[in-house]
């Protein structure tokens, strides 16, 4: 069966369109406990982008108790559904066209993000992406928080034996190495140099999978 799992940050979604907004209200809330006297750390956040959340917060917060980022955590969550609600994200360009074509000669769409179960389903809700994906997969799914292994979930459900994951950092690329699948990197807003350089194909703009996947 021929498949492409895509991560959803920094991938399919502009995640940068409503980061900043959504980490400024929500460390401003930590500031109005007196628990925070600085501005939010938003270039510390880019920097690590596309880790699970709850390594995010032991970044941001390395002093604070994990009672004060589950608080953190929570919050956060719910400025950037706010935010999706509320029309103030995007997807890439050329995502429903990519989507709509892959969809139709046949070859399965999956996501595998390393989000949240409702941050995700608010994405594919407000963009309607459930109209091309077959399933969204999110990291709290599996309890070591490994993409690898989020991925190799997707593979057994579904019979998956040839395909590619399309994504922007390491553990995507390190995600379809592990499981026998093509590593397409995405040179996007969070990519890294170094981390491409370890995918077998990297595309600048999703339209680029039109003519790598093109059926004769």
């Amino acid at each position: 069966m021929q498949s492409i799992i895509f991560d959803m940050d920094g991938t399919l979604f502009q995640t940068d369109k409503i980061l900043e907004i959504s980490l400024v209200d929500t460390f401003n809330v930590l500031k109005s406990l007196n628990e925070w006297d600085q501005e939010a750390p938003i270039e510390k956040y880019r920097e690590i982008m596309g880790v699970p959340l709850p390594k995010v917060w032991e970044a941001l917060l390395p002093h604070h108790s994990i009672e004060v980022r589950e608080r953190m955590d929570a919050l956060f969550l719910e400025r950037l559904i706010d935010n999706i609600r509320a029309g103030r994200g995007a997807l890439y360009p050329n995502v429903q066209l990519v989507l709509d074509y892959l969809t139709r000669n046949k070859i399965a769409v999956f996501i595998a993000s390393n989000g949240l179960k409702d941050y995700l389903a608010a994405i594919v809700d407000y963009y309607h992406l459930n109209h091309w994906v077959t399933e969204t997969f999110s990291i709290q799914q599996i309890e070591s928080l490994n993409k690898s292994e989020l991925v190799m979930t997707i593979i057994e459900k579904y019979g998956i034996t040839h395909g590619a994951v399309v994504g922007d950092r390491l553990s995507d690329i390190n995600a379809a190495k592990d499981n026998g699948l093509v590593a397409i990197g995405c040179n996007f807003d969070y990519a890294q140099a170094d981390e491409l350089l370890h995918a077998d194909i990297v595309i600048d703009d999703l339209h680029e999978l039109i003519s790598i996947f093109m059926v004769e």
